[in-house]
């Protein structure tokens, strides 16, 4: 076993218990531009972050995804004498086993010791008794750019009680898979819910180091000036790189294609069709069982670490094969087309209206394909408030927009 001084700065063996865990869980995505390599995450910055945890009592929000060329996060900062009292729990868990809304529990991760404390389902804010004993919380979770994607909601109630108890909130900066796009209808207040807290649109173009600025900025959480925040930037990134993640993000989103479609297909979740959770390919295709949207057939089964409890578990539904589609950004070609065909069978679509209103930000997307409306009319109505959101974002941005 190599010992503590080896273990600084450099790459780490099988110590890394999480990434071997989560290699196994989730599928392998390697970069395919070369400018990829030359990216610098926050996590690696060691020389810049390490003096701010000296002699402080750190909680970590992390999951599988919490890594380096060094190592896991974890592992690192325990490898460099740092006080890591507490692992925070987000959705999928520390080491992201679990499924898509499955009730995480607190207790000790058997692998260091730690604690851990869940902060997803009823338990979104830590209690103050282990925020009483922290001084730093670090935020080092990848997320993809949508809106709905529930780590960066976990971040804002994190964000709230680092304010709370004055605790010094540091985020490591990770690429946004989907930050060349910035699109869809910004969230209307009316509809906050864990699947969406902020005034923002569906693809907010935004890092999760960038969505902290704007959070404290605009003052979004209470007592947002007594929050101490660093964001500690990634070096060699920009908006507009295609950056492929090396670890898949959550159990659903397996690969690159999966989290480009995200954003268009994510609202199928408010309706009957399936999206090919409980498959080898979900995010990748949809269908339903009475209602035939395409030529391709898939059966959804139970798979307890990915997918329990899957839409039309045990059907054979029909539909479209979406795992060579080109699609980039946000379309609502799926979705209206998918209505139309569920109205000329006089089928139920929006199975859970309310939920794909959270989804949206608004009910006006759903009353929208409800009358029919095209694509190009639908985005007319939210291009405003976009504008507005791109002109409100600039002065938070840390990373530029394209190659100069």
């Amino acid at each position: 076993m190599p010992c503590k001084q080896a273990l600084r700065y450099q790459t780490f063996a099988p110590l890394i218990s999480i990434l071997i865990l989560s290699v196994v869980m989730c599928a392998k995505v390697y970069a395919k531009a070369s400018d990829t390599e030359t990216v610098i995450m926050g996590a690696e910055r060691l020389h810049v972050y390490l003096p701010l945890l000296h002699k402080q009592r750190v909680g970590l929000v992390v999951n599988q995804t919490s890594v380096t060329r060094h190592g896991h996060l974890l592992d690192l900062l325990l490898a460099n004498d740092v006080d890591v009292k507490v692992l925070f729990a987000p959705e999928h868990g520390v080491r992201g086993e679990a499924g898509a809304g499955e009730h995480i529990q607190s207790g000790v991760d058997s692998k260091t010791g730690v604690v851990i404390q869940s902060i997803y389902g009823a338990n979104k804010t830590p209690p103050d008794s282990v925020m009483e004993k922290l001084d730093v919380i670090i935020f080092d979770i990848q997320d993809v750019g949508t809106r709905f994607y529930t780590y960066i909601s976990s971040m804002h109630y994190m964000m709230q009680a680092s304010a709370k108890h004055n605790v010094h909130f540091i985020v490591l900066d990770r690429p946004n898979p989907n930050g060349a796009f910035v699109d869809g209808p910004v969230l209307d207040l009316q509809f906050q819910s864990f699947v969406g807290m902020h005034p923002i649109p569906v693809l907010h173009g935004l890092t999760v180091g960038e969505l902290a600025r704007i959070i404290k900025g605009e003052k979004w959480i209470e007592d947002a000036e007594k929050l101490k925040l660093d964001v500690i930037t990634m070096q060699g990134y920009r908006k507009d790189l295609l950056y492929s993640l090396p670890i898949a993000p959550s159990p659903n989103l397996p690969n690159d294609q999966a989290i480009q479609l995200y954003p268009s297909l994510c609202f199928f979740e408010g309706t009957a069709v399936s999206v090919g959770r409980g498959t080898d390919a979900p995010f990748q295709q949809i269908g339903h069982h009475k209602v035939s949207l395409g030529p391709h057939t898939f059966t959804p089964v139970s798979r307890p670490q990915t997918a329990p409890k899957p839409k039309l578990e045990g059907e054979q539904v029909f539909g479209l094969d979406l795992q060579t589609d080109k699609t980039q950004g946000l379309s609502l070609e799926f979705i209206i087309n998918a209505y139309k065909e569920f109205a000329q069978e006089d089928e139920t679509f929006f199975t859970a209206p309310d939920f794909f209103d959270k989804l949206a930000g608004t009910d006006a997307l759903r009353l929208a394909i409800e009358n029919a409306k095209s694509e190009a009319e639908i985005r007319l109505t939210w291009q405003r408030e976009l504008n507005e959101y791109k002109a409100m974002r600039s002065a938070y941005l840390l990373y530029p927009l394209h190659k100069y």
